[in-house]
């Protein structure tokens, strides 16, 4: 163990370079792409959920007397990306897209670990509605959350049915305006989470498609990220952050814990434990909440990046390689002696054959 840790010292101050080391910081700031919910203010679903409900991070530089302060955003990621480009973020926990689109934008950042990997998608409708799958979504008045992680995979899918944003009457709307939207009828259809489960327990809704089951490039992926600026001035923090979270992750990935995790996900009113139970069903902890950049993983957000680009989300591509920084990773899996201890996914690639029909690899 005193090994591991004088290594872990050692690729702290490697990632250093020839950089002057810097005081440590007073105050880390975490925005959330997701609103969160009651007093104490609680969110779930991702291993930083975990670690906010714990108290993980704040722990961990408790000792230094470096404060943590919590942001939660109801915009979801571009409301992240706004307080990114004012520099008012050090760390960040969104989904592919709008990291993406900040960083073909220009946001100096870099991806550092996974936090909550293959979020299912879902499509809710009215219980009389004549919409029975994604097929007949054409000319339908549809909610999608636009710039969110759930974009792109629902482009993926529309095209998976010969079908394009374009086909639909979409209306851009957050996630709790596009719920009452549905149960008043003012629009056909939405995508979203399994939040839309409690929409069709209340009858006020009907679920006539999920991602469970099918190809995971239909599903979201979610991140945390470090602005350049703070991984480079305080890199031994950032490692600490990192290690933080590796074994928030570790606790998290535990099928003993399983229950647990969803109870610490559940609020009280607005999430249920049984719909966490219900999404998760048949998907090992290890799988999702992996915080692994592994090849499948590596390989949605290039494919993210090249359809953001052809879906003119994005003006230019940039390597997706360069941008991921695992070192942090890698030193804190040493450390923890938990290299092996997650599941190394093959890459799965979407190819869409004539006709709009889905093949997955």
């Amino acid at each position: 163990m005193k090994h591991a840790r004088r290594l872990f010292l050692t690729l702290s101050l490697a990632l250093l370079g020839n950089a002057a080391l810097a005081a440590a910081p007073a105050v880390i700031r975490v925005g959330i792409a997701q609103p969160a919910y009651g007093n104490p203010p609680t969110i779930g679903g991702s291993t930083i959920a975990i670690a906010h409900a714990t108290g993980a991070i704040d722990q961990e530089f408790k000792r230094d007397n470096i404060k943590v302060e919590w942001y939660f955003f109801k915009g979801a990621g571009p409301a992240v990306n706004e307080a990114l480009s004012n520099r008012q973020l050090d760390f960040a926990f969104q989904g592919d897209l709008p990291s993406i689109i900040g960083k073909a934008a220009g946001l100096k950042t870099r991806l550092i670990l996974a936090t909550g990997t293959r979020g299912n998608l879902y499509l809710a409708v009215a219980p009389d509605a004549p919409i029975r799958s994604v097929a007949d979504l054409r000319g339908k008045r549809v909610a999608i959350f636009k710039g969110t992680n759930a974009q792109l995979p629902i482009d993926r899918l529309l095209a998976a049915h010969g079908l394009s944003e374009k086909d639909l009457k979409v209306v851009n709307l957050d996630t709790a305006t596009a719920q009452a939207a549905l149960t008043t009828k003012d629009i056909d259809a939405v995508f979203g989470s399994f939040e839309l489960l409690k929409l069709r327990d209340k009858g006020v809704a009907k679920i006539v498609y999920t991602s469970k089951g099918h190809s995971p490039v239909f599903t979201r992926q979610g991140h945390m990220l470090v602005t350049d600026d703070f991984a480079t001035r305080y890199p031994e923090q950032t490692c600490r952050f990192v290690k933080a979270l590796v074994k928030v992750a570790h606790w998290s990935s535990d099928e003993a814990n399983r229950d647990e995790v969803f109870r610490i996900w559940t609020r009280p009113g607005t999430v249920k434990f049984e719909h966490w139970r219900e999404d998760y069903a048949g998907q090992p902890l290890r799988v999702r909440l992996s915080p692994l950049f592994d090849p499948f993983l590596t390989d949605r957000y290039r494919d993210a990046v090249e359809h953001a680009y052809q879906f003119r989300l994005i003006r230019s591509k940039f390597n997706v390689d360069t941008w991921i920084d695992r070192s942090f990773l890698q030193a804190s899996l040493k450390e923890l002696q938990l290299e092996g201890y997650w599941p190394v996914n093959p890459a799965a690639n979407l190819q869409l054959a004539a006709g709009g029909t889905a093949l997955s690899r």
